[in-house]
């Protein structure tokens, strides 16, 4: 059996969020990451963990306007920028391959901009590869464990400004 090497190491961060500011922090050191405009990031975690929160801090650091809602019943809610499209997406309802299809989700898929989704493991046969998974665990004190896995060099290119910025000068 051949055994080949990674294409991209997986480089993995962990952080603790205190609180919903922390959580705010950490969006818009995300939003500075040059390779977040042609990013797909994954968002995991149980229901009430922080995924839509996270990407609510993340859209008004980037500069989204306006209301910011969850795309639980839509599926997808899309933004746009001057210089960036934005889709949010939740597949917690998903259930069928067809669906992707048919809501034209390749087509945004290929198209330039960031892509974000919830509950990816309800469409993982049809998502194309994550650039950056970021998994969120409620404490019992309320806090978050987070933790950041990139897998592909977009995602490596975030985490490791991302890791730089945690460190600090």
């Amino acid at each position: 059996m051949d055994v080949h090497p990674a294409i991209v190491k997986t480089p993995a961060l962990a952080l603790l969020w205190a609180d919903e500011a922390a959580t705010e922090a950490f969006a818009a050191r995300l939003a500075r990451q040059p390779g977040i405009t042609h990013a797909f990031i994954a968002l995991h975690g149980d229901l009430g963990a922080g995924k839509t929160t996270l990407v609510r801090h993340l859209l008004r650091a980037l500069g989204v306007q306006g209301r910011v809602k969850s795309p639980t019943y839509a599926v997808v809610e899309p933004y746009e920028l001057p210089s960036l499209n934005i889709w949010h997406f939740d597949f917690y309802r998903f259930g069928d391959a067809r669906e992707w299809e048919d809501a034209g989700f390749r087509d945004i898929f290929a198209s330039p901009g960031l892509k974000l989704a919830e509950w990816p493991e309800k469409a993982a046969q049809v998502l194309p590869v994550i650039d950056l998974d970021i998994t969120l665990t409620t404490l019992a004190d309320g806090a978050r464990q987070v933790t950041l896995l990139a897998n592909t060099p977009v995602g490596a290119g975030l985490l490791h400004g991302l890791d730089g910025e945690e460190r600090g000068p």
